[in-house]
């Protein structure tokens, strides 16, 4: 083979599939502080993640999960089904990611089990996102 064949099919192979795979104990490297907000009147648990989350940080993921659509067009991915899920109180807020999808054509059905790709966002300060957000995401 030539040389120029080899480097663009790696290239190539690269672009395609140059994600990172990740598990859900892969995201525990994270511990909660209860604060306090005043506007609320009540205590929020905010996160302080780990180094190997950190590492994770803007790179390109992918992870399985079940499909929970919160609201009409709004996704998460979960570790668990619904009926096992964080907001049921089976697991902490480690154990889901939100989804803000690469294209609004994209659409799931509620506890379908997939494998998303995204760019891993961690976030420690809007207390209305989840803490681990899959942006441009979509189904491998």
């Amino acid at each position: 083979m030539n040389k120029t064949l080899i480097f663009f099919m790696l290239f190539f192979s690269k672009i395609c599939f140059g994600q990172i795979e990740i598990g859900w104990k892969d995201l525990e490297d994270i511990e909660f502080t209860e604060t306090f907000i005043d506007s609320l009147d009540e205590y929020i648990l905010f996160p302080n993640f780990g180094p190997e989350v950190l590492e994770l940080s803007g790179k390109k993921v992918a992870i399985s999960g079940y499909i929970l659509e919160i609201d009409i067009g709004y996704y998460i991915l979960s570790k668990g089904p619904f009926a096992s899920c964080f907001f049921c109180g089976a697991g902490g807020p480690e154990t889901i990611a939100e989804l803000s999808l690469k294209s609004d054509d994209i659409s799931f059905v509620m506890d379908e089990f997939v494998t998303i790709v995204g760019v891993l966002k961690l976030n420690d300060e809007d207390i209305y996102r989840c803490n681990y957000i899959l942006e441009y995401a979509y189904p491998k």
